[in-house]
């Protein structure tokens, strides 16, 4: 029990220095973006706003100093993680009073449903397809439907995104092309508004699963292969049982655990890989935040969403580091 609790104990610390080394990156590189955010902010609501007469330099200055960046470097610091520990994001400069934790509660069920189901089931497919790419007597369709996944694999998700674009919205028109829902729907939780989230989703989501699918399958293919060569598949087959219990049991069980491992980090920084598709659809989840305030300057919201992936990620290792043990029996913890 005392292994356990020291184990424990070491991941706890190595989670927290990730956090603040990674946090401290994260409070760095949007202030090392050339410009004045708040001059940028000023001039953005003064080309919607018209031409008004105003002092800029003294509105400038007094902004500042409301969010605190007319501060010394190392007090912006400080106050950084004090405002993190309190678990307050500040306050978003472009939409000056929104809080940046409202803006990231708004946004994160749209990249939750759209992002984690379309990379579950790109998970799911592309497994299943690279462990049956390499087992014997699978029938040859197998390897022809996989051929143009895995040449779609090397394509990036906005390529994609805009070629089916292309094909579905513009040529064929059967999907929208842009935003997450119609603009004469009015959201709630019925039928209406959930078909027509699905009917948006639709592009952005095969846009990543078609992306993502022979990235999976190449990776479990090679797992596959070695586990072929092993003493329990042959055991298994002496017995002569199902080939399908030996797939499914022997094989794909025992080749699936570097693809969980896998599979969980890809969940936890699987907004970060498609910010790009989400700004392409007009898509109101984290992605196309974090683009927008990146080009608009907004350092609190960048902070703030990217903050929120760096803790994801770090509390996913640690969890897949405790669990691992459990999920498989030959991993043992040692001092």
């Amino acid at each position: 029990m005392s292994d356990v609790l020291r184990y424990v104990g070491r991941r706890v610390i190595q989670l927290l220095i990730v956090i603040l080394v990674a946090g401290t990156v994260n409070f760095l590189v949007p202030r090392m973006i050339p410009g004045d955010p708040v001059a940028a902010a000023l001039a953005k609501m003064q080309a919607n706003g018209g031409q008004v007469a105003f002092d800029a330099a003294a509105l400038i200055a007094e902004y500042n100093a409301k969010f605190g960046l007319d501060q010394p470097l190392w007090n912006q610091y400080l106050n950084y993680w004090v405002d993190l520990v309190h678990f307050d994001l500040g306050v978003s400069i472009i939409n000056f009073g929104q809080p940046v934790i409202d803006k990231i509660e708004a946004a994160i069920p749209w990249s939750v449903g759209l992002l984690v189901v379309s990379t579950l089931i790109a998970f799911v497919v592309g497994s299943l397809l690279g462990a049956l790419l390499v087992w014997p007597r699978v029938p040859r369709a197998v390897g022809w439907a996989a051929s143009p996944l895995l040449i779609m694999s090397t394509i990036p998700y906005y390529l994609l995104a805009i070629i089916l674009i292309y094909l579905f919205a513009i040529a064929v028109r059967i999907f929208p092309a842009a935003n997450g829902f119609s603009p004469t729907t009015i959201l709630a939780f019925n039928m209406q508004s959930i078909l027509d989230i699905a009917h948006h989703a639709i592009l952005p989501s095969l846009s990543i699963v078609l992306g993502a699918v022979g990235f999976w399958a190449l990776g479990m293919r090679s797992l596959m292969v070695s586990v072929l060569g092993e003493d329990y598949i042959t055991y298994a087959e002496s017995k002569g049982l199902p080939r399908s219990r030996i797939f499914i049991r022997y094989g794909l069980r025992n080749a699936l655990l570097p693809q969980v491992t896998a599979l969980a980090l890809a969940l936890a920084t699987v907004v970060s890989g498609a910010i790009l598709v989400e700004a392409i659809f007009n898509y109101p989840g984290l992605g196309g935040l974090l683009f927008a305030a990146v080009v608009n300057k907004d350092i609190y919201v960048i902070n703030g969403i990217v903050m929120v992936l760096i803790i994801t990620l770090a509390f996913t290792v640690f969890i897949i580091d405790l669990t691992y043990p459990l999920i498989d029996p030959r991993i043992r913890r040692h001092r």
